[in-house]
């Protein structure tokens, strides 16, 4: 076996259940219930229209510039995964198009997570399929290989297992781990709950901002009278 160019059967994946719960909640706020700690990265953003991303992960670790994995990920994706590729940041060759697009739908595939450059953006835009890139460019791939497919990855310091939950908004993409995903649903559903009561104080205006003066005040701040 050679390290570097596997292909890992995936042990398990985030239930199709959880996904559902997750997709109706605000990336920012499960990011929030994960210590803000769990982010793809600024520069991963949406190459497609709208929509959300949410699903679990199949992971491709592939040489910069080079997809052959991508294209078996796709072959073996199940419906639902969303395939999740760290191309190392690389923006000089476009990890997929047009023609990979269209097959990865007829797969199933829920979406994307290139840590690379695609192409055929319009085509990105137009079907709308959820994916998130840091590139654009109309110069192709290789496809040589080495690279591996359920391997542990990490995208700008997020490390992504296979079969984790990938979701992402029109704010960006994180992921959460599948043995922490009822705990961190848990907490977004509370945080949801606390946000929209702050949301009717604030229409009603009975919002305490007390909390400012007192935040200020610790801060050591001298508020100086004119």
């Amino acid at each position: 076996m050679t390290v570097g160019n596997r292909i890992f059967p995936r042990k398990q994946k985030i239930s199709a259940e959880l996904v559902e719960k997750f997709r109706v909640l605000p990336v920012a706020n499960v990011s929030d219930c994960m210590s803000r700690l769990y982010a793809g990265g600024t520069n991963l953003r949406p190459m497609h229209t709208d929509g959300v991303l949410a699903g679990p992960a199949l992971t491709v670790k592939c040489r910069p510039g080079d997809n052959l994995m991508l294209h078996k990920a796709i072959d073996i994706a199940e419906p639902g995964d969303v395939i999740v590729v760290d191309g190392g940041g690389d923006l000089n060759n476009a990890l997929m198009g047009e023609l990979m697009l269209a097959h990865a739908i007829n797969r199933g595939v829920a979406g994307f997570v290139l840590y690379g450059s695609l192409r055929d953006l319009d085509a990105f835009r137009s079907v709308n399929l959820p994916t998130y890139a840091v590139g654009v460019t109309h110069r192709g791939p290789y496809k040589f290989g080495p690279g591996e497919i359920n391997a542990t990855i990490s995208i700008d310091g997020m490390t992504i297992e296979a079969g984790d939950l990938v979701l992402g908004d029109s704010d960006g993409v994180l992921a959460v781990p599948v043995n922490d995903a009822e705990a961190v649903l848990e907490a977004t559903l509370a945080k949801q709950a606390a946000e929209e009561r702050q949301m009717q104080q604030i229409k009603e205006r009975t919002n305490d901002r007390s909390w400012v003066d007192k935040a200020l005040a610790a801060a050591g701040v001298e508020i100086i009278s004119a």
